[in-house]
């Protein structure tokens, strides 16, 4: 009995079948049989797979859906390669994962990666089938492809054997993972963007290299292999959890951090393939072609790309109907019907409706994410208790870093009138102070000296001022052209040679200028180029949210929360800290799994705190849908309150990741690797810097008074002359939630001192004072203008 009905999937390009598919199940047969697979044992006394075994999965099957349009000779090169990955990943499940051999498991892994050869290299001689397959299709693959295609596919052949010991650590802890690590490593050991590498193969044409990195081309990767690997969940929740007991799938850990029963748990998973399909189609549609433009990519080079987007939408579709015919896999009634044999309604004028079916999904989730109405009055968020089990720390020199920070930020133009920005500019000193980012790099920074917590506060300041600077510029009207010239015009700020820069234009480009010399003068090139890339990563983000903005489109989850730590400077934070630690840490660690999570559940934890706090701002004042209890809200179709709690229970599981992580498997990562004490060193001090990092923003949070309710209704109170304070008063906050379903009681910060101590004390007391209540709009004769500039204040 399957464990669940499988749900209604988005289809939205029809599988096709290759004509070679015969030859290639006969060929795939004969070189497994070659390759020692069908006579492989496993400890028990059997076998890992035999003749039927391998017949029934039907791999020639899968592969002539998946590449319909390559010819004989490379259908069997890719069924071949698909052959392999499959048998790797049954007989690491047979030789290690049921025994729990961990060490086993390593050198297993170890070896294999000697069989992927860069020119000049020689690999062993195969010990055993995996070895010999992976030594066999390498030497028949690379020659066709160029270096860089080479350099790609072994990463992506790298992620796929090698984070398989991620799953058997899970296993061994009996733990399963929260929903977005899991979606990030499954991503690595699914083997998806593997696949996408052989799409290229099979289609005869590779992703210029020049593109090849660039955030459209990522996403359609990343899109790809998440909607591959959730469709795999689906259909394999049967034999992996129910019989193998594996705990590596989306539906079980749907299950459990949502609390949802099996069903429910497979819909919202379906849910999110369908979302990530859908973000595919627009990425494809509306990225691609303006990639191209930009970094001008040939004809011939434009028709290969093309073809690989193709190939990965073939791969869908055809792998969705292998998924729904396999013996591999839990697919009663799934499968689709056959060429000319009706399937669901019948008779007279039923045939139009089999592609709505199939497209039904998709439709229903477009008009949920393209339709939130912005700019609702939403009132106060209650802040829940929020999980932090590390101290703050504060620097002695905060005092002065909050003069030196409203100095400097006034020598920028931060507090200057602009073009576009009615009745004055983005900040004023009054905001700036209240805003109080010296205080957040003070405890980011504890043991900073005063000139280090300078120009972390005047970073933190200027990216703030920019977050602020975009929305108010170019997003109201909707400027998009602008917005990105005036990006691509702040590299001309960052010289790789430290050298002159054009006389900025406006605060953004002399701030920039000015971070730019302070910061980069010290460092060596390489650490130049990553420091420049952080920040290039950054401001490049701040285009995306005005796409979406523009767009009413509320995010896809996983791409919100990928992009949220960019939008958010944390990439670029990382960065600095990175930086820190060059040359006591060899190259390529901050890859590692253990490193790249320990940053990310930071990042997530510091973001995710950022939007519970900032709802009422970003939701009520400001009509965004950049905010992650809107995504949750939207994706989930839960109210507010619900969807805070579940931000929070996300961020309580990233901090329990970071953790285990910090505490358990760095010094592991240390021994395994046999790191030297200098290296040791420093990567515990940079897990360190990360705890002093989170505690001191979320209590940068609860102290400031950028989000509380009264300093929203001031500042974003539309000015007008001959007004007292030059404000209107905005409509009063929307009612509190429901009695019937209690908030979770906010987080209280200590009272503060009687007598404001510093600017940021004294802007809170002034911003949360009574204020005299006006109407929305003046009313009667000659009051129309005011209303016009009411409405371009809101916008």
């Amino acid at each position: 009995m399957q464990a669940f009905t499988l749900p209604d999937f988005y289809l939205p390009h029809p599988a096709r079948i290759n004509p070679h598919m015969e030859g290639a199940r006969a060929h795939g047969m004969e070189w497994a049989r070659r390759m020692g697979m069908l006579d492989t044992p496993t400890p028990g006394g059997g076998l890992v797979w035999d003749h039927a075994a391998l017949a029934a999965m039907d791999y020639a099957l899968m592969c002539a859906y998946t590449h319909p349009d390559c010819d004989a000779p490379t259908l069997d090169l890719i069924t071949d390669w698909y052959t392999w990955v499959f048998f790797f990943d049954d007989h690491f499940l047979e030789q290690f994962k049921y025994a729990r051999d961990l060490d086993g498991a390593q050198d297993y892994l170890d070896r294999l990666e000697l069989f992927m050869t860069l020119e000049g290299q020689e690999a062993p001689e195969p010990e055993n089938a995996a070895e010999a397959g992976l030594d066999d299709l390498w030497r028949r693959t690379v020659p066709m492809m160029s270096h860089e295609w080479r350099r790609r596919f072994i990463t992506s052949t790298h992620n796929l054997m090698v984070e398989s010991m991620w799953e058997l650590d899970n296993i061994n802890r009996a733990r399963i993972a929260n929903p977005i690590e899991y979606i990030q490593m499954r991503r690595r050991v699914g083997g998806a963007p593997w696949s996408a590498n052989l799409v290229e193969v099979a289609v005869g044409a590779e992703v210029p290299d020049s593109i090849a990195a660039s955030r459209p081309l990522q996403v359609l990767s990343d899109t790809f292999a998440d909607a591959v690997h959730l469709r795999n969940d689906l259909f394999s929740y049967q034999r992996e959890v129910r019989e193998e007991g594996e705990n590596s799938n989306a539906v079980l850990v749907f299950e459990r951090f949502f609390d949802r029963p099996t069903q429910e748990a497979a819909e919202l998973v379906n849910d999110l393939l369908t979302s990530r399909l859908i973000q595919f189609e627009d990425t494809a549609l509306g990225e691609v072609a303006p990639l191209f433009a930009e970094h001008a990519i040939t004809p011939d080079q434009q028709a290969g790309v093309a073809a690989y987007v193709k190939g990965l939408q073939d791969w869908q579709a055809g792998g969705h109907e292998w998924h729904a015919r396999s013996s591999r896999y839990m697919n009663e009634g799934a499968a689709t019907p056959a060429p000319g044999v009706l399937g669901g309604p019948t008779g007279l004028g039923t045939a139009s409706l089999l592609p709505s079916l199939a497209l039904a999904p998709g439709l229903r989730h477009r008009a949920r994410q393209l339709t939130r109405r912005p700019f609702q009055s939403v009132g106060h968020l209650p802040v829940p208790e929020l999980y932090m089990p590390f101290p703050v720390r504060t620097s002695p020199h905060l005092d002065q870093a909050r003069r030196d920070c409203i100095d400097w930020s006034r020598r920028m133009g931060f507090f200057d009138s602009l073009p576009g920005v009615e009745a004055g500019g983005v900040w004023d000193e009054r905001r700036c102070a209240g805003i109080d980012l010296p205080h957040c790099a003070a405890m980011i920074h504890p043991d900073s000296d005063l000139e280090a917590l300078n120009l972390s506060s005047h970073w933190l300041a200027w990216g703030t001022y920019g977050d602020d600077y975009y929305p108010a510029v170019y997003g109201a009207t909707r400027n998009l052209i602008a917005a990105r010239a005036a990006t691509e015009r702040l590299g001309a700020f960052m010289p790789l040679d430290a050298g002159a820069t054009p006389e900025p234009a406006d605060p953004i480009e002399r701030g920039l200028a000015d971070l730019w010399r302070r910061t980069a003068g010290p460092l060596e090139m390489p650490a130049r180029v990553q420091f420049r890339e952080s920040v290039e990563v950054m401001v490049d983000s701040w285009l995306w949210e005005l796409d979406n903005q523009a767009a009413n489109r509320v995010p896809d989850p996983v791409d919100y929360i990928e992009m949220r730590r960019r939008t958010f400077g944390s990439d670029m934070t990382m960065s600095l800290a990175r930086i820190a630690h060059m040359g006591a840490v060899p190259d390529g660690l901050h890859d590692h799994r253990v490193l790249r999570e320990l940053e990310t559940s930071a990042q997530d934890y510091a973001c995710f705190a950022n939007d519970i706090h900032s709802y009422q701002k970003e939701v009520e004042f400001e009509g965004e849908v950049h905010n992650m209890v809107v995504v949750v809200q939207n994706f989930l179709d839960v109210d507010r309150w619900t969807a805070r709690d579940i931000v929070a229970d996300l961020m309580t599981a990233r901090m329990e990741q970071f953790e285990h992580l910090a505490g358990e498997e760095l010094p592991a990562l240390f021994d395994r690797l046999g790191l030297d004490d200098t290296a040791r060193a420093a990567l515990t001090r940079h897990a360190e810097e990360l705890k002093d990092w989170m505690s001191g923003i979320l209590e940068w949070h609860r102290k400031c008074v950028r989000y509380t309710e009264a300093e929203l209704r001031t500042t974003h109170a539309p000015r007008l002359p001959g007004l007292p304070g030059g404000r209107l008063t905005p409509r009063p906050p929307a009612t509190a939630r429901p009695a019937a379903t209690p908030a979770r009681p906010a987080a209280v910060a200590a009272p503060g001192p009687a007598v404001p101590a510093d600017p940021a004390t004294a802007a809170r007391t002034a911003a949360e004072a009574p204020r005299p209540t006006l109407p929305l709009r003046p009313t009667g004769l000659g009051t129309s203008a005011a209303h016009l500039a009411v409405r371009a204040r809101a916008v």
